[in-house]
């Protein structure tokens, strides 16, 4: 059975104060409402890490994530936070590859796969983001887009390693924009990676990842998007900031 998750990225938002509140509604309301069978993963700003980490304490159900991490292990690189750090702090997941990133940072496929293998040889789980600007879906080549981001940044992986990945799905041009996916257009998206994924690695690996929905969920179709096949959570950005469209998303499966 693939994991069902629910991952909140915050992006670069929220106070100590309202990171504190957040973290606080969400595992009290994760916790009084019986969640189960659904990982939640909250993935705030790099300051809120201990703090987020101590509210979350051992409940059940509820991991914490990282937006980024470094490419490098440790040394002379100011500003960066290597995955290393961050599993002593107790962070179990890592967010590599947003659109965000790619994007402002120009962060490319090589760098990506090099992260990669830094989150995986400290214990952490990638939430590997891949998708397509509005541009490449018009052209209609969002499909090999999207799979030669995998290819270039995941298929040197082992086996064992890539059992370990999470994808994240994005349409780029449903983020932020209003606009969002059909749950159509995202079952034949995450199919169409699900079967790039067995080309490389087999079915039985291919069927054992999970991948999520990374364009603008939010409590009125989470629960047709989570309906889909091939669609096993989401990476939530917006409705991650209020706990109450956060938790209701996470209860849509």
């Amino acid at each position: 059975m693939r994991k069902k998750i629910v991952a909140g990225n915050w992006k670069m938002n929220m106070t100590l104060d309202e990171g504190q509140k957040l973290t606080s509604e969400i595992v009290n309301m994760f916790k009084d409402e019986a969640v189960t069978d659904v990982i939640a993963v909250l993935n705030p700003p790099f300051p809120h890490i201990f703090p987020v980490k101590k509210l979350i304490g051992d409940t059940p159900g509820i991991a914490l994530g990282s937006q980024n991490c470094s490419n490098k292990e440790s040394g002379a690189f100011t500003g960066e936070v290597s995955a290393k750090i961050l599993a002593s702090f107790g962070v179990e997941y890592v967010i590599l590859g947003h659109s965000e990133r790619r994007e402002y940072f120009k962060e490319d496929n090589e760098l990506l796969a090099a992260k990669v293998k830094q989150a995986l040889a400290n214990g952490l789980t990638p939430i590997f983001c891949c998708g397509e600007s509005l541009e490449i879906r018009m052209a209609e080549t969002h499909e090999s887009n999207v799979k030669f981001q995998l290819t270039a940044s995941l298929f040197d992986l082992s086996p064992e390693e890539m059992a370990k990945v999470v994808i994240a799905y994005e349409p780029i041009w449903a983020i932020g924009t209003g606009k969002t996916a059909t749950a159509d257009q995202a079952q034949e998206m995450h199919a169409a990676l699900r079967r790039h994924i067995s080309s490389k690695y087999g079915r039985d690996l291919a069927d054992s990842i999970s991948i999520l929905y990374g364009g603008s969920a939010n409590p009125g179709n989470a629960k047709e998007l989570f309906s889909k096949a091939d669609v096993d959570g989401g990476l939530i950005g917006g409705a991650s900031l209020k706990s109450r469209d956060f938790l209701d998303i996470i209860k849509s499966f």
